[in-house]
């Protein structure tokens, strides 16, 4: 029963609508526009208070200082005004932002009060009323803007090793600008890191992209590296070598009694060049008859070494009586 009234009422209500033209129809729509308009302009005549987002413009000494963290750009706050004025601002419509000076005890300020920023929307919100802020804190994070002048240099490898080659750089140093805590921080010199496959270029030249913490600035985006072979060290070295394959209960005599290795790496490596490393072996099945001579062989260097060669030839093998 419900339902069936209901369909009733809802033919009742439609039913002066059914079967006319469509000038009757224009009719009723500029009708419901003119309603509608002279409602619109009644409600945005009257004075309502609400809460909006009003922007905001920081103004301090960006010679010498610098936010670490961005700045809060708007801020909502509770005000009274007209509904057109209301409107223009929720549109940002010619907008003027609350300005705020920072001009004293950068960049130990962390916050500004709610206190600060009165004056300031109060003096930027024209034809509206600022009644109170809804957080009553901004809070703010700065640094002294500082430059700095580094060499360049080759990064290590992945593993920390030095790389075959070295660099000339151009141009030679760069000047870094930024936080003082970031630029402070940066290595010196400061290494700058091939792509994956320096060896592509014909020439040995690359153009490399220096990097840097995100709010770093550099006088030049990228320099150009010249790779160049590196000399090597040699590192003379003295193995006892070990036996293998010999046969047991028997106690040999070894002609010399330690093998000459001779181990290249480069200058910076050499702090890292463990000798406890190196391993050479004499096997017995590679005797040379009749005079018991076994050639040495390396089994094992050092991670850092770029290059080893056995100095002694041979070693001659004789059993104790």
């Amino acid at each position: 029963m419900p339902l069936v009234r209901s369909v009733r009422l809802l033919r009742w209500f439609t039913s002066p609508f059914h079967g006319q033209e469509g000038g009757y129809w224009r009719a009723v729509l500029a009708c419901f526009l003119a309603a509608s308009t002279f409602w619109l302009l009644n409600a945005l005549g009257k004075t309502y208070t609400t809460r909006i987002v009003y922007p905001l413009a920081w103004r301090y000494d960006d010679t010498r200082y610098i936010p670490v963290q961005p700045l809060p750009t708007e801020v909502a706050v509770n005000v009274t005004g007209r509904g057109w004025k209301l409107l223009r601002k929720q549109l940002m419509l010619d907008v003027k932002p609350a300005e705020i000076a920072l001009l004293r005890n950068l960049p130990a300020t962390r916050y500004v009060t709610g206190a600060a920023v009165r004056p300031a929307l109060q003096a930027a919100m024209e034809g509206l009323q600022f009644n109170y802020l809804i957080s009553d804190t901004l809070w703010v994070s700065f640094d002294q803007l500082v430059s700095r002048r580094l060499p360049l240099v080759l990064s290590p490898a992945s593993d920390g090793s030095a790389l075959p080659y070295a660099a000339r750089f151009e141009p030679k140093d760069i000047v870094f600008r930024g936080p003082a805590q970031q630029v402070d921080a940066l290595a010196d010199p400061y290494p700058v890191h091939l792509p994956q496959a320096p060896a592509s270029s014909t020439n040995g030249t690359l153009r490399v992209p220096i990097g840097g913490p995100e709010l770093v600035t550099t006088n030049v985006p990228e320099v150009q590296v010249r790779l160049q072979p590196r000399p090597l060290v040699s590192v003379p070295v003295r193995v006892v070598p070990e036996l293998e394959g010999f046969p047991d209960g028997r106690v040999y005599k070894l002609q010399p009694a330690t093998v000459q290795v001779l181990l290249q790496c480069f200058t910076e490596d050499t702090s890292k060049l463990d000798r406890s490393q190196v391993r050479v072996q004499l096997h017995f099945t590679t005797i040379m008859s009749p005079d018991s001579t076994l050639k040495p062989t390396l089994v094992e260097a050092p991670g850092v070494t770029r290059g080893s060669r056995i100095l002694t030839r041979a070693v001659r093998v004789s059993t104790k009586q």
